[in-house]
């Protein structure tokens, strides 16, 4: 949080950030946030006191709590926006086996992963929500039009990007981006979006065939 974008935007003041240890919470003389789970099994589950102790002192009206875990909501540019739009989120991160379920039950109102995969801890998946969700706060991006270019942001996965120099190791930049005709530049980009997300990502392309259906009615190229 305290570098790149993420730094510019908490300084600036468009965002702000609160880091805490859930051991803090804990009331034994050891500080323990853990215990065996209930029926056996390998590993540890946290445990729920001290867990809800901090929701509670930091939850508002207007709070969202997010718990990232395997098995949740699986997050997209779409939810990273909307989340966005939100006043207060406090982030919840799993660590060994999981949570108590009565957490769950009880404090949060919204459960997250970030993709089909395990990883150490929940505090991975709470960075990455972080900066997916702050870019999509209003003033946090230099170039606000970089949003328009990324990848997920209009359903397809971005275009080829290049740079200086025109040739590099035999491979040159295509014509087209070097044409000044910016009609045809947008009509090759999207073009290339089309085609990468079909070959790379047929899920999302058969999804954002079925859901932008709009956007060919009336449009040749794009037919095409």
């Amino acid at each position: 949080m305290s570098c790149s974008i993420l730094s510019r935007a908490t300084k600036s003041g468009l965002i702000e950030f609160g880091v805490y240890n859930i051991r803090d919470f804990a009331t034994d003389k050891h500080k323990i946030t853990d215990d065996r789970p209930f029926g056996g099994g390998a590993g540890m589950v946290m445990k729920a006191e001290p867990i809800c102790s901090a929701i509670d002192k930091f939850r508002t009206e207007t709070s969202i709590v997010i718990y990232m875990c395997p098995d949740g909501k699986l997050l997209t540019s779409a939810l990273a926006k909307e989340l966005s739009q939100k006043k207060h989120l406090i982030l919840l991160s799993g660590h060994y086996e999981g949570i108590d379920e009565r957490v769950r039950k009880s404090r949060v109102n919204l459960e997250i992963s970030i993709g089909d995969y395990i990883i150490t801890n929940g505090t991975l998946a709470s960075a990455v929500l972080a900066d997916a969700v702050c870019r999509y706060v209003p003033g946090v991006l230099g170039n606000a039009n970089s949003l328009t270019q990324d990848s997920f942001s209009n359903g397809l996965l971005s275009f080829p990007q290049y740079t200086r120099p025109v040739k590099f190791e035999e491979i040159s930049v295509p014509e087209v981006l070097l044409s000044g005709n910016h009609i045809e530049i947008n009509r090759w980009r999207l073009r290339q979006m089309i085609e990468k997300t079909e070959l790379r990502r047929p899920d999302i392309f058969r999804k954002w065939l079925n859901s932008d259906k709009k956007h060919l009615e009336g449009n040749k190229d794009l037919q095409k």
